[in-house]
Formats: C-alpha cells, sequence, structure tokens
C-alpha cells in the first residue's frame, strides 16, 4: 500500500490561522505548539477572545457616540428634510435586513459544516475504540484458551498416556508451544486506557457539540426573528415595537461579538492542532503506548514495518505445530485408547477456534484501518470543522453590522414619527383629516343623543308606547337630522343616518339653499314634541 499519510495536507487556511502571533496577558510572545494544558498557551487564547471584547467596546463607543450626536441635533422639519429623513431610514433598514438574512444564510452554512465535521470525528473515534476494545477481547480470549481450557485437556491426557512416555513428550510439545503463544500475546500492547480515553472524549465532543449546534440555531432564530419585528415596527410607525426590539438589538449585538470570541479562538486553537497532529498524539500517549507502535499507525505505509509481525509469526507457528501434533494423538494414540477421543477432540476445536482468532487479530493490528479513522478524523475537524468556524465568525461580524445599523436607524426613525406627531399637533383639533383626531374619535366616541334617537325609534311597536331617556337633544343633530328626514320623504328612521355622528364632513350649501334649510328645520323643530 502506498503511504497513505502523505495524502493529508493541512488547508491554507489552517497555516493562516496558524501563523497568526500568540500573544499573552503581558504581550509577551508564546509558542503556538498546540499545548491546551500550557497557562501560557491558554492566556494566548485568552487575549484572542480580549480582542474581540476591544471590538465590543468600539462598536459601543461608535453606537453612543451616534446616538447623543442624533438626538442633540437640531434639524428643519421641512417636507424636504422630511422625505430625506424618511428615505434615509427605509435604506438604512433595507441594508440592515440584507446583512441579517445575508449573516444568517452564512452562519447555517457554517453550523452545518462544523456540525458535519464534529460528527465525522466522533465516528471516528468510535471506529478506533471499537478496533481496540476487539484487539483486547480477542487477546484476552486467546489467552484464556491457552492457559484455562488446554491445561484441563492437558492434564486429563496426562493420566490417560501415563504408560505412553511418547505421548506424554507430545503433551509437554503441545504445552510449551501453549506457553509461547500466551507470552506472545502479554506482549501486545492493552488498549484498555486508550479506550476509555478516547470514549470519554467522544462522549464530551458529542454533548458539546449539540448544544453548540442548538444555540447557533437559536441564535439564527432570534435574529431573524428582532430584525423582522424591528422592520415591522419601522412599517407601522409603532414606537413600542422600536424601543423592544433596540433593547433585544443590542443584547444579540452581545451575543454576535460573544459568539465571535469563541470561534476565534476555537478556530486558532484547532489550526494549531492540525499543523503536527502526530507529535501532540505522540506526546499524549507515550505513557501508554510505545512510541514504535503509534509511528506505526500514524505512518502508515510500505516503508513502516509492524511491530507485531514477529509475535503475529510466532504465534502461527505454534498453533501450526501444536495442530500437527493433536492430529498425530488422534491417528495413533485414539485408537490404543479411546477414552482420550473426547480431550483430543477438544483441544483440535481449540486449536482451530484459536487460528480464527488469529486471522482477525491479524486484520485489526494492521495499520490500514486505524490509519483510515486517523485520517477521517483529521478531515472532519481540519476541514470541515475549522471551515464551519469561519464561516460562523464571519456570521458573527455580518450579525453585529446588521444590528449596529438597525441600531442607528432606530433614533432617526423616533425623531421621524415625533415630527409627524408634531405635526398633526399643529393642526385643528376638529378637523375630521386629522389622524389624530380621528384617533381620539375612535378611542373616545362622542356621547350625543345619537343613541338615544336610535334606541327610542327602533321600531317595536307604537313611539307612544316607548320611553326613551331623558337627555337633552342639540339642536345641531336634530336640524340635521329634519333636514335629512324631509330630503327622503319625511319618514324619521334615526337607524339609517350614515353621516350623524360619525366625523364625516358636512355638506356644502350655497347662500341661497342655507335660509331654506335653516326654516325647515326651525318649522320641523317647533312642531316636533317628544313624548314625556
Amino acid at each position: 500500500m502506498p503511504a497513505a499519510r502523505v495524502e493529508y495536507i493541512a488547508p491554507w487556511w489552517v497555516v493562516w490561522l496558524h501563523s497568526v502571533p500568540h500573544l499573552g496577558l503581558r504581550l509577551q510572545p508564546v509558542d503556538s505548539t498546540f499545548r491546551p494544558g500550557d497557562p501560557s498557551y491558554q492566556e494566548s487564547l485568552l487575549f484572542l477572545g480580549l480582542l474581540a471584547a476591544v471590538g465590543l467596546g468600539l462598536n459601543l463607543a461608535f453606537l453612543a457616540t451616534y446616538l447623543v450626536c442624533t438626538c442633540c441635533c437640531q434639524q428643519d422639519h421641512g417636507v424636504q428634510s422630511k422625505q430625506r429623513g424618511s428615505c434615509c431610514i427605509t435604506w438604512m433598514a433595507v441594508v440592515a435586513g440584507l446583512f441579517c438574512c445575508a449573516a444568517v444564510g452564512v452562519g447555517f452554512y457554517g453550523n452545518s459544516e462544523t456540525n458535519d465535521g464534529m460528527y465525522q470525528l466522533i465516528y471516528s473515534l468510535d471506529n478506533a475504540n471499537h478496533t481496540f476494545s476487539g484487539i483486547d477481547e480477542l487477546v484476552s480470549g486467546n489467552t484464556h484458551k491457552m492457559k484455562e481450557e488446554l491445561e484441563q485437556h492437558l492434564d486429563r491426557l496426562s493420566e490417560i498416556f501415563a504408560a505412553r512416555g511418547d505421548h506424554i513428550q507430545t503433551l509437554k510439545f503441545v504445552q510449551q508451544m501453549a506457553g509461547n503463544i500466551i507470552v506472545q500475546l502479554s506482549g501486545l500492547p492493552v488498549w484498555t486506557e486508550v479506550t476509555t480515553k478516547l470514549t470519554e472524549i467522544s462522549d464530551q465532543t458529542s454533548f458539546v457539540e449539540h448544544y453548540r449546534w442548538l444555540s447557533y440555531l437559536l441564535l439564527f432564530i432570534l435574529d431573524l426573528v428582532i430584525c423582522l419585528v424591528t422592520c415591522l415596527g419601522l412599517a407601522k410607525r409603532s414606537r413600542c415595537l422600536l424601543a423592544s426590539t433596540l433593547c433585544c438589538g443590542v443584547l444579540t449585538l452581545l451575543l454576535s461579538w460573544a459568539s465571535l470570541a469563541a470561534d476565534t479562538a476555537a478556530a486558532v486553537s484547532t489550526s494549531d492542532f492540525c499543523m503536527a497532529p502526530d507529535a501532540f498524539i505522540l506526546n499524549a500517549t507515550q505513557d501508554q503506548i510505545g512510541t514504535e507502535v503509534i509511528n506505526y499507525y500514524l505512518h502508515c505505509g510500505q516503508s513502516v514495518s509492524s511491530p507485531f509481525q514477529q509475535t503475529l509469526t510466532i504465534f502461527q507457528r505454534s498453533l501450526s505445530a501444536m495442530q500437527i501434533q493433536i492430529t498425530g494423538l488422534l491417528q495413533f494414540a485414539l485408537p490404543l485408547f479411546p477414552t482420550a477421543e473426547m480431550d483430543l477432540l477438544g483441544i483440535q476445536l481449540l486449536l482451530n477456534s484459536s487460528e480464527t482468532s488469529l486471522h482477525q487479530l491479524m486484520a485489526m493490528l494492521d495499520c490500514r484501518g486505524l490509519h483510515k479513522d486517523y485520517l477521517d478524523a483529521l478531515t472532519g475537524v481540519c476541514y470541515d470543522g475549522i471551515e464551519g468556524l469561519l464561516f460562523l465568525g464571519l456570521f458573527s461580524m455580518l450579525a453585529a453590522l446588521a444590528f449596529s445599523t438597525l441600531i442607528c436607524a432606530g433614533p432617526r426613525a423616533w425623531k421621524h414619527f415625533a415630527a409627524r406627531d408634531r405635526a398633526y399637533d399643529d393642526m385643528d383639533d376638529d378637523d375630521p383629516f386629522n389622524p389624530q383626531a380621528r384617533r381620539i374619535a375612535a378611542h373616545n366616541p362622542p356621547r350625543g343623543q345619537l343613541h338615544s334617537f336610535c334606541s327610542y325609534s327602533s321600531g317595536l311597536g307604537s313611539q307612544s308606547s316607548l320611553h326613551p331617556p331623558a337627555q337633552t337633544i342639540s339642536n345641531a343633530p336634530v336640524s340635521e337630522y329634519m333636514n335629512q328626514a324631509m330630503l327622503f320623504g319625511g319618514n324619521p328612521r334615526y337607524e339609517n343616518l350614515p353621516l350623524i355622528g360619525r366625523g364625516s364632513p358636512p355638506p356644502t350649501y350655497s347662500p341661497s339653499m342655507r335660509p331654506t334649510y335653516m326654516s325647515v328645520a326651525d318649522e320641523h323643530l317647533r312642531h316636533y314634541e317628544f313624548p314625556s
């Protein structure tokens, strides 16, 4: 097999992130070698997070300065100024919405890529863990067969063949071969500590990745909701929606910068690992596994010889020799000692089972399977994982830019709403075309006597049988009503008057029509008497 290890080449973003200066809290240079347990290396990662905190402080300082300048400056509220202000607010909202949508799209892609990389790492760790566990099971199983089961058969056969010295020598040779197998199997590495560590890493990675993916998903949804509600508040000119979404926008701005700090530190530290993963793994496992064994799996190829070749060769030769001796006993000793048949057949089945286990052990100890898992883990972490972190960092910057734009647009929109309200306050309150007057009329309907007229003439019998409430009736509504009654045939049906008491503008009369209108109204007022 050609050297598969050379297929792994660190991508350009790993080289670029690894070249980022590593500085401590006192601005002293720190070695960029991946050392997660070293306090100085941890300080260099913390320093990167503090840089994001400085960026947040500058962003907040800019927003505070902009808000103070916007709130304190005096502007002419002419028509052209209003139009320019409204257009500026609209374009700021559009730009913020576009940035927010772009940020969420980039964030979804980065979150998915990081999640794929982490689960590829978990899958590779589980595969390697399964291989190591299988090796330990095969070694312990063959050792138990040679120590316990084979010894029981040999002890019974020794009693049966006690009178035959040649058969006893054959049994001693079989026992010696079994001892050689036990010695060779004891020289194989025990992977118990490695499997325990891999299981712990896999479980922790799965736990952290699940909540990391879910947290970013909730952050994407929050960004979209705040952006949409802000645009809705601007469209409906609602100060309540605008104020609440601006407060949420500041919170989301803080979350964006915090996520940028976490993504930057994670990307740089992972890139430091991906630049020299072999060295870190050798240092981390040198106390549990020999360096020769680790190099065999890390640099799998034709140029690297297996450290288990001698062990497996002796195992195979010993089994072959034992099978030959047991086959000879079955041919020559069994006709003379029929009672030995069960033990001889038991030994033969045991040796056949051990030979099958030997082939499985050879396949599991081969470097190709574990080396493939190692390359898959590196690909998941160094390619998909770091690439996803870079896109998540880009999402954080775009989201911060989007919500900074929304926060800048908020005070301008607030002043624009206030200017419109002041323009409406300058209008006459009795003007039916004033939006504020319509709003006041909607919340405070007129308390005239129109409702009494409608109730009184609702048609439940004769008018004399009804007793309307004693209320004063103004002349203006009655005159208007009586005039309309004359125009529509003299039938006084008060419930069919759509223009009375509804804020509609009064009809326009020419000077020649006004005396006629007033005389008709006065005549009807004189002749119309309400029952007591």
